[in-house]
């Protein structure tokens, strides 16, 4: 009966689908022309063809941005045909242009870019020039090599090494964010990276229209430009803005409408320079700022704002719409592919692309400090092209740099690695593990411990250390300090272990996946093991069989283990622990007890007992913040 329900349901959605689809087909368009003015019914077959496209997509891990280009081919001349007036979506999508960096621009944090490691201040400082040298290397060779004819546009071997230089932003941030893993090592190595690489692609965007005449006076200009324009909106920022933006704060809604007002007022008075100079100064000059580099600077400028993460969040809604249209857009654009050069170039970039992370990406990870096992799986997650490069690509067709059938070429490159990007992460320690015996032959080594711990004896092993074991440390250290001297930490991040010794405890460079590991650490000799990392963060094993391996190797140790699911924990308790915690049920019960006083009308003192017994909470230093 179920069945035969679902199947009927199936059957009516495929017919209102079709009938759909045979409204929006250009001669129903046409017919109906008088009902719908040609931009409202072009925009409104984009955004249904991509909300298809986008269920389709995330019924099947596809990335969004890849499904919205997807969208535009499908609407496009070698899809249905089904856009009465390409230049309206073109129009529209210009404004997806300006909102997209406008939001990039409220989201660059030019402090936390300062304070950044070692790893990724060299990385990235070198990494996107040496892999736009890559590009241009593999372009010559392949021109000498009698295939000249794929390259034949004077800027191809610039713009195919800008290409390969980028990773997608949107797409990485996402997947770490729905694996929990953006606090983890490798999530903050890949961020890192990809900030300077979104300030590279800043600095093309500016240098761009000077491609065809690419003398140092002409680049000095359109920096000269950029400049100017960046004091004009400090200036502002900081004096009318400010003052506007708290008046607005009364009134919400409000938010959106001055945001919005201050992107344009940069752009406009960015595109006026060249007027200005000509009316005040008498000079002709090329001190013009593009649309893009305009609403980035506008962005930028009021990132330090009080107000900055309501305007995120109200522009956000918006700007969706138009980067829908931007990216349908896009695909719109690919035109008749009449021979298998767009093939073959973007088959080129795919594979040079996955080839730049292991030889660009991967070295300078591992020799500017970091451990093998967090540069390899860093450099593996990023191996999908930029959607800056869109833009980029965008940009350059407009300026005649670039044919349509390679910015197609770039398109395609960009939808097949965004579509291995959800592969890339999930088998990124499998994967590594293949390449260890080759990386060890190479001379990448594993890190030695800064210091030999063996003639310390500890009993209490803590396996893993993140966040909840960064708390639990302060916690001792506060409460039982002698028990520092009988805790030894196990964990493969060795950036940690300086900060972890500070504490007073032993720690050991380990995988918890290797059994071998776990038993030269004297795990085998352990009276208490907590483990505090999820299965979620837990790579290679997970809690069940990490309990298991330990209570085989120990059958006397107490064993603490954790749970994000209470199914799991019966689990756990099976293969061997003593106890197992949920975080969740004791962030709960926590929160009950707050609940409690608050009806009771004694939250103050019991805020004031419980700072009096543990002190205040934005005092606490702990390894990890």
């Amino acid at each position: 009966m179920v069945n035969r329900v679902q199947h009927a349901f199936a059957m009516k959605f495929a017919a209102t689908l079709l009938l759909t689809f045979l409204c929006i087909l250009p001669d129903a368009a046409y017919a109906a022309s008088g009902a719908l003015p040609p931009l409202v019914q072009d925009i409104g077959v984009s955004l249904f063809v991509a909300s298809i496209i986008g269920v389709v997509a995330v019924r099947i891990g596809m990335p969004s941005i890849a499904a919205f280009l997807i969208a535009g081919i499908l609407v496009g001349p070698i899809g249905f045909g089904l856009i009465t007036e390409p230049k309206n979506i073109d129009t529209i999508a210009e404004l997806g242009f300006i909102l997209l960096l406008f939001m990039i621009g409220l989201e660059i944090d030019v402090r936390k870019i300062m304070s950044s490691g070692r790893i990724i201040i060299i990385s990235g400082i070198f990494q996107y020039p040496l892999t736009v040298a890559l590009g241009i290397i593999v372009v010559k060779l392949i021109t000498v090599l009698g295939f000249g004819s794929l390259f034949a546009g004077q800027y191809d071997a610039l713009y195919f090494g800008l290409f390969l230089a980028g990773s997608s932003t949107l797409l990485v941030i996402k997947v770490f964010q729905e694996r929990f893993e953006l606090g983890t090592e490798s999530g903050r190595l890949a961020l890192g990276l990809l900030v300077f690489q979104d300030i590279w692609a800043i600095i093309v965007l500016v240098l761009q229209p000077t491609f065809h005449s690419p003398e140092l006076s002409s680049a000095l200009i359109s920096f000269l430009g950029m400049f100017l324009l960046v004091a004009i909106s400090l200036i502002l920022a900081r004096t009318f803005v400010v003052r506007a933006f708290r008046w607005l704060a009364k009134e919400p809604q409000m938010i959106f409408v001055g945001a919005i007002g201050w992107c344009f007022t940069i752009v406009f008075i960015g595109s006026s320079l060249d007027y200005a100079a000509r009316y005040v100064f008498d000079m002709s000059t090329s001190l013009a700022v593009g649309s893009g580099m305009s609403a980035l600077i506008a962005g930028m400028t009021i990132a330090t704002l009080p107000y900055s993460r309501d305007i995120v969040a109200k522009v956000g809604v918006v700007r969706d719409f138009f980067i829908v249209l931007f990216f349908v857009g896009l695909g719109m654009g690919i035109p008749q592919i009449e021979n298998y050069d767009v093939v073959i170039i973007s088959v080129l970039l795919i594979v040079v692309g996955l080839l730049a992370r292991q030889l660009i990406f991967f070295p300078l990870f591992y020799f500017s400090g970091g451990d093998r096992r967090h540069a390899m799986t860093s450099a593996i997650r990023l191996s999908q092209l930029s959607e800056f490069g869109l833009v980029i690509a965008f940009l350059g067709v407009q300026q005649g740099h670039l044919s349509r059938e390679f910015s197609s070429a770039i398109i395609f490159a960009f939808i097949s690695t965004a579509l291995l990007t959800p592969s890339l992460f999930k088998n990124a320690y499998r994967l590594y593990g293949a390449m260890t015996p080759l990386l060890d032959k190479l001379g990448f080594k594993e890190p030695p411990p800064e210091i030999e711990d063996d003639e310390v004896e500890t009993d209490i092993v803590i396996l893993g250390f993140h966040r909840v074991a960064s708390s639990l440390l302060h916690e001792i250290s506060v409460h039982r300090p002698e028990l520092l001297k009988r805790i030894m930490v196990i964990d493969f991040n060795v950036k940690l272990h300086p900060a972890i010794r500070k504490m007073g405890v032993s720690v050991k460079y380990g995988d918890l996946a290797s059994e071998e590991t776990l038993l030269h650490a004297g795990l085998d000799r352990a009276s208490v093991i907590v483990a505090t990392i999820p299965d979620e963060i837990l790579r290679g094993i997970n809690n069940k069989t990490l309990v298991h391996s330990l209570r085989s190797m120990n059958e006397n140790a107490v064993i603490i283990v954790n749970a994000e699911k209470t199914k799991v924990a019966d689990d756990l308790y099976e293969a061997g622990a003593d106890y197992v915690y949920l975080s969740r049920v004791h962030t709960a019960r926590a929160l009950d007890k707050l609940i409690e006083q608050t009806l009771d009308g004694s939250l103050s003192t019991y805020r004031d007992e419980q700072e009096k017994q543990h002190g205040k909470t934005h005092e606490r230093w702990e390894v990890l913040d």
